[in-house]
């Protein structure tokens, strides 16, 4: 049929103008697409647990933070929760019920604690442990699926500055004769945190990297930055002192949760942009803290060495955003998972029966051979019986959004790791995010094992001897999978 009237010449006109702009639509909407959300997991029902003990003070809010990154089908979100770390059966919940809202996948997402250790914790003893598990999950899911329903044409760029002076490995061999007992009564070849006047040298290298993944909308706009150092957290939280006398902590989410409140003033200056999410993912940094054993630093105001630690890492996010020459509008987006079976540790009968023998002592006598005399012990006798769980099923991803890889291990994990990875990834930047999706205790390589000290004591790390080597290897057949894509 011939369209002849004046009309039909109107609508063929405007289906023809209009076309172009369909088109624009299309390019504008295909490539990248990101979404960042931010839900507040402050504590309302009190009181609450901490380390320190039960308390009803919050010194500065706790987060959920969240990038979730889309192109094509390639899919992955990144959540960190400011926490100790966080609990396998929670995670894997908390993903099931995004799943469902969303239609992503759960191995699409990584869930991390930051590691704070004022975080309140969770647990089913009394009502303000129920309600924070509670609204701590709830956050999780929050957050995941806000950043995933909030995706935009996005643009991402990668960089890294260093920052040295914040980080310090705290195990040492130290001088002759100045070793203490371990908890089952031998001597370890290093300790952490030993007395100032007896250390050697320090048993292993840091990590002064700080890696940023810098993400834009398409007119510029900062929309969110997730960044990465090899550090503990840093402490010296303000306390209360209430009309009793009595000190009482307050929950914190130490510099990770400051260097998110000011990374928007690095990136805007006086005017933050709207939404912007920024976060402080952990390293590994299962051996490396904030104490400066070489020196010796002023006395600190409380809350100051977090403020220093947290504009320090925010400055050296600022210098690598600004070496990022160019933005990826169309990066590859992909993500791979893989569960790790390790097997626990079993000790020998020997250690099983000197673990039974110093359980057999008056508490006292237990702590004057060493402070932890008491949980090695149980935990030796525990591993070495029949409850020996024997394996375990963790989970390790990976993450590639253009020429940045992401790795995730749930241990607390000794730096030599972490620059292994770096070193032997076949992608130009790589970072490892720990306490990712569970939390097992500390892994350190074999290498740590046999030099001994708290990070390898049975209780703290519960695998073998090889796990480090098991999922490392697994992870980075993982990175070689990414970039063959």
């Amino acid at each position: 049929m011939k369209l002849r009237t004046p009309l039909a010449f109107s609508l063929l006109f405007g289906i023809l103008c209009l076309s172009p702009g369909i088109s624009n639509a299309q390019e504008k909407t295909s490539g990248l697409q990101a979404g960042t959300a931010a839900i507040d997991i402050s504590p309302t029902v009190f009181p609450i647990q901490l380390r320190s003990g039960a308390s009803n003070y919050v010194h500065d809010p706790l987060h959920v933070r969240a990038v979730a990154f889309q192109n094509g089908e390639g899919r992955a979100v990144i959540a960190l929760i400011d926490d100790i770390g966080v609990g396998r059966e929670m995670t894997d919940a908390a993903k099931a019920i995004v799943a469902e809202k969303t239609g992503w996948k759960p191995e699409e997402m990584l869930v991390s604690g930051t590691h704070t250790h004022t975080a309140p914790k969770g647990g089913d003893t009394s009502p303000g442990r129920i309600a924070y598990e509670e609204r701590r999950k709830q956050g999780v899911v929050d957050a995941l699926t806000k950043a995933i329903e909030s995706l935009e044409p996005a643009e991402v760029g990668f960089a890294s500055d260093e920052e040295p002076s914040e980080v310090y490995n705290r195990r040492w061999f130290l001088k002759e004769g100045t070793m203490e007992k371990n908890p089952l009564g031998g001597y370890d070849q290093v300790r952490t945190n030993a007395p100032r006047q007896n250390l050697l040298k320090p048993a292993g290298p840091t990590d002064p990297e700080v890696c940023v993944v810098d993400v834009r909308t398409r007119r510029g706009r900062a929309l969110g930055l997730i960044a990465n150092y090899s550090l503990h957290y840093v402490g010296g939280v303000p306390k209360v002192i209430e009309e009793n006398g009595k000190e009482v902590g307050m929950a914190s989410a130490d510099y990770y949760g400051e260097f998110a409140r000011i990374m928007p003033y690095r990136v805007g200056g006086s005017k933050p942009p709207e939404n912007f999410v920024a976060f402080m993912t952990n390293g590994t940094s299962g051996d490396i803290n904030n104490i400066d054993f070489d020196g010796k630093r002023p006395p600190r105001a409380p809350f100051e060495q977090i403020r220093v630690v947290a504009s320090k890492t925010a400055d050296a996010a600022w210098r690598a955003v600004k070496k990022i020459e160019t933005y990826d509008e169309n990066p590859l987006v992909a993500m791979r998972q893989r569960e790790v079976t390790l097997n626990y540790r079993v000790p020998s009968q020997a250690e099983v029966e000197k673990a039974l023998a110093l359980l057999e002592l008056p508490r006292k006598e237990q702590e004057a051979i060493n402070g932890r005399t008491g949980s090695v012990a149980n935990a030796t006798v525990f591993y070495g019986g029949a409850e020996n769980p024997g394996t375990e099923s963790v989970i390790v991803q990976a993450i590639r959004i253009g020429d940045q890889a992401i790795v995730s291990m749930p241990f607390e994990v000794l730096v030599e790791i972490g620059l292994e990875i770096k070193e032997k990834s076949p992608f130009p930047h790589t970072f490892t995010i720990e306490l990712a999706n569970g939390g097992y205790g500390y892994l350190p390589p074999p290498n740590q094992h046999e030099l001994g000290g708290y990070e390898t004591w049975l209780g703290t790390s519960r695998f073998e001897k090889e796990a480090s080597v098991k999922l490392t290897k697994a992870l980075l057949e993982m990175l070689g999978e990414l970039k063959a894509l």
